[in-house]
C-alpha cells in the first residue's frame, strides 16, 4: 500500500492493463513435454569483454561512476528467447525459453521464481572490484535484460535482430519477449537500474561473472570477464571554463556514459503528451547509455532515467538552450525519432464500410502513478488527483486512424481503416475528429474521444471527470508482446512520430498490437481537482473508446478501475493506494 501526499507528479518509476490478455505463444511454439532436457537444444551463450580497459568518470558535484564495464553476453548456434507472462494480475509472472527438438521449437518452463517481474533476469552478473593492491573494494549483482542495446558480434550474422529494443516495467504488463539474436551481443550493464559505484580516482580490475544459478540454467561456460578501470574526478565548475555550451552538449552527447545508446536512443515521455514531454531533471541530464534503458515504454511508462553523462547542474545552464517544452518540429524532448507514418494521399472516396475483418482490441490499464499535487501552476488552495493512464492494443489488427483537413477548417475528418489479412485495405468508416491543441506542452493533432479519465465514488458513481479525451496515439509501452500479431518494433513511439504540425493538410495516428499509449494527467483540466471531493474511497476508471465510435472486436473489455482512498486536510490532501492483486507498485 503505497500513501503519498502532496507531491509534485514527475513520470512514474519503470518503459511498459484491465482485462486479461488471452497470452499466445509464437506460430510453431509448443507446449514441453516430459522428455528428458538434454533432448532440446538451445542457444551456445558466452560472456565476453569488448575492451581490456576503460576509463569511468566521477563527477565532484555528483560522486559515483556507473559501472558500464562493455560487457556482453553473446548468442550463437540459436537466438536466447525468452518469453516471460501472467495470466493475470492475481498470477506470478513466469517464463519460458525457446528450445528446440528435431528443428521444432518448443517452450522449455524455466524454475519459478527466475523472475519476479518484466524489467530482466535478476542478479545475472556479478560484479567484483579490487584495486591495485589487490583489496577488493566492490562486490555487487546487477539484473541484465537481453533486450539491451546490442550488436552484431560477426558478418555472417542477421542484420536485423527480431527482437524488441527494452524490457518494460510498466507495472500492469502482461505478456514480454526477451532475446539475445544469434551472431548478436547484449550488454549486461544494468544502467538505469544500478547505482552508481562509490569509487575514488584511482586504477582497479572489475571481473564480472554470470551468477551460477544462470550458468546451470544456460548451460554457459564460467569464465568471467576481466576489465581494467581507470576512475577519473572531474568538475562541472572545470568543464565550462574550459569548454563552450557547444562542446559541453556535444560532450554530453557522445560521452562515456553514451556508450551505445546511439544505436538504440530511448524516447522520453509524452508525460501527459502533456506538462509538455518536458524532462525530469534526472531524464533531461541522462543521454542513454548502453541501451539498459527501455525505449518503448519510456515515460509514458514507469522508466528510470539512465545514468546522466554530465551532472544535472551543468545542465541546468543549457536548459534555456536546449531543453524545449513540448513537441517542436520533428522531436518531443530529445527522444528517439522515427519514420512518420504517413496518411492516404487523399480523404477516402465510395461508401464507408466495416467489412468482417480482423480489428484491434482496446483495453485500459489500472491507474497508476498515482500522486496528490497542487496542479501544474501552483494554485493555491487547490489539490489534483494526477495519475498515469494506459490504453492498449491487444489486436489482432492495428488501430489505424487518418485525419483529413478540408482547406482552411480547423478540425480533421477523422476515419478508422480495415485491412484483411494480406494487409490490403478493405474498408473505412469516419469515426469523429481531430482538433488541434495550440497549448504549450501539446501543439499537436489529438484524436478526439479516444479515451476518458473518471473519478468514481465508493459505489461506482460518478464524482469528477478529466477534461482529458482527445489524444495523439504512440506506441509507448509494450504492454503484452505474446498477443498475435504482436509486432515488436512498432513505428511510432512518440509524439515527433505522428502528431502532425500546426499546417498539416493530413496525419497518421496507429496503435500497434500489443503496444498501449500511456499519459500522465499532471495537468489542471486533465488530472482530477479534488479540492472539494470529500474523504474516502473512489476508484479511478480508464475507459478506452468511450463514445465506442471505434470498431473494435470487443468493447465490454474498455475499462478499468484502480482503488484509492482520499485523506489529509485541503492543501494538504493524501492519497492511499492499495495494491490491486498481486500489483503492489503503484
Amino acid at each position: 500500500m503505497t500513501r503519498t501526499r502532496n507531491i509534485r507528479p514527475r513520470r512514474p518509476l519503470l518503459a511498459g492493463t484491465t482485462a486479461v490478455a488471452a497470452m499466445a505463444v509464437t506460430a510453431g511454439l509448443v507446449a514441453a513435454t516430459a522428455e528428458p532436457a538434454k533432448a532440446a537444444t538451445g542457444p551456445k551463450l558466452s560472456l565476453i569483454a569488448a575492451t581490456k580497459s576503460i576509463t569511468l568518470t566521477s563527477w565532484k558535484e555528483e560522486p559515483g561512476v556507473y559501472l558500464d564495464l562493455g560487457t556482453y553476453l553473446t548468442a550463437e548456434g540459436r537466438p536466447l528467447e525468452l518469453k516471460v507472462t501472467r495470466k493475470s494480475y492475481k498470477d506470478p509472472v513466469t517464463i519460458t525459453q525457446t528450445v528446440y527438438e528435431g528443428g521444432k521449437a518448443k517452450a522449455k518452463v524455466l524454475p519459478k521464481g527466475t523472475v519476479k517481474d518484466f524489467s530482466g533476469l535478476r542478479d545475472f552478473a556479478e560484479i567484483t572490484v579490487t584495486d591495485k593492491a589487490g583489496k577488493k573494494v566492490l562486490s555487487r549483482s546487477e539484473d541484465f535484460c537481453p533486450n539491451n542495446a546490442s550488436g552484431r558480434v560477426r558478418p555472417d550474422a542477421p542484420a536485423t535482430s527480431k527482437y524488441p529494443e527494452s524490457c518494460p516495467t510498466n507495472p500492469f504488463t502482461l505478456g514480454s519477449v526477451w532475446g539475445v539474436e544469434k551472431g548478436w551481443a547484449a550488454n549486461t550493464y544494468a544502467g538505469s537500474y544500478t547505482d552508481p559505484a562509490m569509487l575514488a580516482a584511482g586504477t582497479y580490475t572489475a571481473k564480472v561473472r554470470v551468477a551460477k544459478k544462470y550458468r546451470d540454467l544456460f548451460g554457459i561456460a564460467d569464465k568471467p570477464a576481466t576489465v581494467k578501470v581507470t576512475v577519473r574526478e572531474r568538475s562541472y565548475e572545470d568543464e565550462q571554463s574550459a569548454t563552450g555550451p557547444a562542446s559541453r552538449s556535444s560532450a554530453s552527447a557522445s560521452g562515456e556514459h553514451a556508450g551505445h545508446g546511439a544505436a538504440h536512443p530511448a524516447p522520453t515521455a509524452h508525460t501527459g503528451h502533456g506538462p509538455g514531454h518536458a524532462p525530469t531533471p534526472a531524464q533531461a541530464a541522462a543521454p542513454v547509455t548502453s541501451g539498459a534503458g527501455p525505449s518503448y515504454n519510456v515515460g509514458h511508462g514507469p522508466l528510470k532515467a539512465a545514468p546522466p553523462a554530465l551532472p544535472w547542474a551543468l545542465k541546468k545552464q543549457q536548459a534555456a538552450r536546449s531543453m524545449r517544452v513540448g513537441d517542436t518540429g520533428g522531436q518531443t524532448d530529445g527522444s528517439r525519432k522515427a519514420p512518420a507514418l504517413q496518411p492516404l494521399s487523399k480523404r477516402p472516396a465510395g461508401k464507408p464500410s466495416v467489412p468482417d475483418v480482423p480489428k484491434p482490441d482496446l483495453r485500459s490499464l489500472p491507474a497508476y502513478g498515482i500522486v496528490v499535487s497542487d496542479g501544474e501552476k501552483d494554485i493555491p488552495g487547490k489539490d489534483h488527483l494526477a495519475f498515469s493512464a494506459n490504453v492498449w492494443n491487444a489486436g489482432p489488427a492495428q488501430l489505424v486512424v487518418d485525419g483529413f483537413r478540408s482547406p482552411g477548417k480547423a478540425k480533421m475528418d477523422a476515419y478508422q481503416y480495415f485491412y484483411d489479412a494480406k494487409g490490403k485495405q478493405v474498408g473505412y468508416t469516419p469515426t469523429g475528429t481531430m482538433e488541434w491543441d495550440p497549448r504549450p506542452g501539446h501543439m499537436h493533432w489529438h484524436f478526439t474521444d479516444f479515451a476518458s479519465y473518471r473519478l468514481l465514488k465508493a459505489d461506482k458513481k460518478e464524482a469528477v471527470r478529466s477534461g482529458k479525451e482527445a489524444f495523439c496515439l504512440a506506441n509507448t509501452d509494450a504492454i503484452d508482446y505474446t498477443v498475435k500479431n504482436a509486432n515488436w518494433h512498432p513505428f511510432n513511439t512518440d509524439l515527433a512520430t505522428a502528431c502532425g504540425e500546426e499546417n498539416s493538410i493530413s496525419v497518421r495516428e496507429v496503435l500497434d498490437v500489443g503496444s498501449g499509449d500511456t499519459y500522465s494527467q499532471d495537468l489542471p483540466g486533465q488530472s482530477f481537482d479534488i479540492t472539494e471531493v470529500p474523504n474516502g474511497t473512489y476508484y479511478i476508471q480508464v475507459l478506452a473508446n468511450p463514445e465506442k465510435r471505434l470498431k473494435e472486436t470487443n468493447v465490454d473489455n474498455n475499462s478499468a478501475l484502480r482503488k484509492i482512498v482520499l485523506g489529509g486536510k485541503p492543501g494538504k490532501r493524501t492519497v492511499t493506494v492499495p495494491a490491486h492483486d498481486l500489483v503492489n507498485k503503484n
